[in-house]
């Protein structure tokens, strides 16, 4: 397609967009536990400044290079086409050139202040992220979904690693309540966009299998996210403050997906649950944060 001509002056606000701050804000938050519950007390403030700067650039990075390959297609969406890219307001090749500055620092600042297993899984996140998902499967599978999960349960495990240098029992429970989170959490915002992707191109999973197959695919996910982040409080990683919000905030969200299944609006739902499976993410975070042991 062809974009619109720029009509615009760019501005620095136009890049800071195509990293998408929403997400780095929420993803941020979940290397700062990471590194947090790994620390447990005996926090090393440089290590966790370094750990910051390597993991935003990085996630940045990714975001742009999401925005540079779905450049087209966004600008078939209405949440989307007002983007810098598919608006006109920026060069492809710029954009491009952008996000490789941005991932290149980024990763050098996890293997040299960090360390080399925080440095890999930096690259693995932009890898899954920007390869496999972005620019393959999005496009070609419901199964794009799932992978994205990966790259987006790096951060809380990139700020752990990055104390203990390993990828022990804590790590792969930070690793699990990210990547159970995130389908449920999307497919509720695909219900409500479901047109614009399916206008799109995007084979995501409401587009393909309908609402009601949607629904009854997060129920797994969210029925198993509870006992997994119950887990930090059983292995001793976090208080009962941690344990009860968990507990609650899971339950909650699975009864609002339950809810689904007789709900006359479906769009109402999606909205509702989208939203709650947002502040499930923080409040959870924040509360693992303020009760570690």
């Amino acid at each position: 397609m062809e974009y619109q001509s720029i009509s615009q002056p760019v501005s620095i606000r136009d890049y800071i967009q195509l990293t998408k701050p929403g997400i780095l804000r929420s993803n941020l938050i979940a290397a700062f536990a990471g590194f947090w519950v790994a620390s447990q007390g005996n926090v090393q403030w440089s290590l966790l400044i370094y750990m910051l700067i390597g993991t935003t650039l990085v996630m940045a990075s990714s975001c742009v290079f999401n925005n540079y390959l779905d450049r087209d297609y966004d600008g078939l969406m209405e949440r989307t086409s007002h983007r810098p890219l598919p608006s006109g307001r920026l060069e492809a090749i710029k954009v491009f050139l952008y996000a490789s500055i941005l991932g290149a620092i980024g990763l050098l600042v996890l293997f040299l202040l960090t360390n080399t297993l925080a440095g890999i899984l930096g690259i693995v996140g932009m890898i899954v992220y920007v390869i496999i998902y972005t620019a393959w499967l999005k496009r070609a599978s419901t199964l794009s979904t799932v992978m994205g999960s990966f790259s987006g349960a790096m951060p809380p495990v990139i700020g752990y690693t990055a104390v203990t240098g390993s990828m022990d029992a804590g790590a792969w429970i930070l690793f699990g309540i990210l990547f159970l989170w995130q389908p449920p959490h999307f497919w509720a915002l695909g219900i409500r966009r479901m047109e614009e992707y399916r206008a799109a191109g995007f084979q995501i999973l409401p587009v393909v299998k309908g609402v009601h197959r949607t629904k009854i695919q997060m129920i797994p996910y969210v029925v198993l996210l509870i006992p997994v982040s119950l887990l930090l409080y059983f292995m001793d990683y976090v208080g009962v403050y941690y344990f009860v919000v968990a507990l609650v905030l899971g339950v909650l969200w699975l009864l609002l997906c339950l809810s689904g299944f007789v709900t006359k609006d479906d769009d109402r739902w999606a909205k509702r649950t989208f939203i709650f499976s947002i502040n499930y993410l923080l409040i959870t975070f924040v509360v693992m944060i303020l009760n570690t042991n």
